[in-house]
């Protein structure tokens, strides 16, 4: 009798392998998940409710991606990154159909659980320690800068696919499609299935030793603290941006070609970023990114607002988008090595999320208030300098455990 041969681990196969197959997932998943912006008015519309409900349910949304992606980030690092992807792909799929099918605001509700299910498990999150493990050292940041390249390509195709689809055949229908594109990457999970091996030694640490010394970790606390405002800026952005532009009475081809330009501009920011960490310190490199959020919204809040001026200030947040995930998940991978990466890059990125949920609800809630975005440009601008503080005292050091044996 044949006996079952369980796949190698997704470490022991080629990088490029590996980067490929984890980018063409993530460039997928995260494509169709920043498009949702672009269902906010259609959907309001035909369930005649403001903007609050949507707004909430893609908040719900983000703050379940957060808290899934530290119990997907734990099962990739045991058990291997396939089995998570699948199950996201099943979690997304359900997601977009429960919108398709929405008829009270509660469907939206369900639809954002789903949505947030799905891409912890086919996200950055989920997939960043199987390439920082497929990768020597000093190739791991630039293994990840790959993925978020691949998350940028996806926002810049998606959006003008997205765009059509709903022209085409009509915003229910286009969520279909959407469903059935993300079905498409399936196939890619067998390059990440098997089940993690230990890299070295010093790997063999236990889940809740690891939990242990992250936590008690000064500057994996203060990235943890960070990344919470990355998250309000770019959910805050990516959904509530097509609004603005209907307000300020722009086509909305303005949106969709806007947020395009944040995904392409993403590419360039996300290898600078990857490479940059040869020369100056991740730290700063953060540190950077925040501050020159900051000139972003200040052009929004007193240039004029036009087709030009929001397209090209969308293009330079796109070069400060996902910028900071290599070197924030490189910090990750320098202070603890990549046994539990998925994992501890999970719980920087459940600060994330609960960013990201405070954003979209706060903005919703904002402007059904006041019918104006101002008041959410100010905060983004005031949370963009608390950042660039916040990662300055950040060490860039393994710990000690790794530290004296070299193995960092």
């Amino acid at each position: 009798m044949q006996k079952y041969a369980p796949p190698a681990p997704a470490e022991t196969r080629p990088l490029w392998l590996v980067v490929l197959a984890a980018g063409m997932i993530v460039g997928v998943a995260m494509g169709t998940r920043q498009v949702m912006g672009l269902y906010l008015p259609p959907v309001t519309e035909a369930l005649r409710v403001g903007v609050e409900p949507f707004s909430t349910s893609m908040a719900v949304a983000n703050l379940i991606w957060g808290i899934g992606a530290v119990f997907a980030g734990m099962v990739a690092d045991r058990w291997g990154a396939g089995r998570v992807v699948a199950g996201g792909v099943v979690a997304t799929v359900a997601g977009f159909y429960v919108m398709y099918a929405a008829q009270s605001p509660f469907d939206l509700m369900v639809s954002g659980v789903l949505l947030g299910i799905g891409v912890s498990g086919t996200g950055i999150t989920a997939l960043v320690g199987a390439a920082g493990r497929a990768a020597p050292p000093e190739k791991r940041t630039a293994a990840i800068a790959s993925l978020g390249m691949a998350s940028g390509i996806g926002g810049f195709i998606a959006f003008p696919y997205t765009h059509l689809l709903m022209d085409l055949t009509g915003w229910q229908t286009s969520l279909l499609l959407l469903a059935a594109t993300m079905v498409a990457v399936l196939p890619f999970a067998w390059a990440l299935s098997g089940k993690p091996t230990a890299s070295s030694l010093f790997d063999d640490q236990t889940l809740v030793e690891a939990f242990k010394e992250a936590l008690t970790h000064r500057s994996y606390i203060l990235l943890v603290v960070g990344f919470f405002v990355c998250g309000f800026h770019v959910a805050f952005y990516g959904v509530h941006l097509p609004k603005f532009v209907g307000d300020a009475g722009l086509a909305p081809w303005v949106g969709v070609w806007a947020l395009g330009a944040v995904g392409l501009a993403n590419l360039v920011g996300t290898f600078v970023a990857g490479q940059s960490t040869r020369w100056v310190e991740k730290r700063w490199g953060l540190s950077f990114i925040y501050f020159g959020r900051c000139f972003v919204f200040v052009g929004l809040l007193f240039l004029p607002i036009n087709a030009f001026t929001v397209i090209a200030l969308s293009t330079i947040l796109g070069l400060l988008w996902l910028s900071t995930v290599p070197l924030t998940s490189g910090l990750v991978a320098t202070f603890f090595g990549t046994r539990w990466m998925s994992m501890l890059f999970g719980v920087v990125f459940l600060s994330h999320q609960i960013g990201s949920f405070s954003g979209l609800w706060l903005a919703g809630t904002l402007y059904d208030a006041t019918k104006s975005y101002d008041k959410m440009w100010w905060i983004s601008i005031a949370l963009g300098l608390f950042a660039a503080a916040v990662h300055l005292p950040i060490q860039e050091r393994p710990v000690p455990r790794l530290a004296a044996t070299g193995a960092a």
